[in-house]
């Protein structure tokens, strides 16, 4: 699953970001004799961000999802 990245456009934090997720997740649970478990497979049926809010300035008033290639300084767009 992709993950989105953000920009906090109040304090200009790129890397640092609190998310809360809700997500439905079907996974395949393999017991041992011995009660061991082992998760085989795992399913994300559906997820959902439910809030962003920024690590420095603490707040998600100002959090915008931003193109990978910003986040990462790899805009490979011309310059004029």
């Amino acid at each position: 699953m992709e993950r989105p990245h953000y920009r906090c456009t109040a304090c200009g934090n790129i890397t640092r970001f609190d998310v809360v997720v809700t997500s439905t997740i079907k996974e395949f649970h393999h017991f041992s004799v011995g009660g061991d478990v082992t998760v085989d497979n795992v399913d994300v049926l559906s997820s959902h961000v439910d809030s962003v809010s920024c690590r420095w300035c603490g707040h998600g008033k100002n959090v915008e999802v931003i193109d990978k290639a910003l986040a990462t300084g790899n805009d490979q767009s011309p310059q004029d």
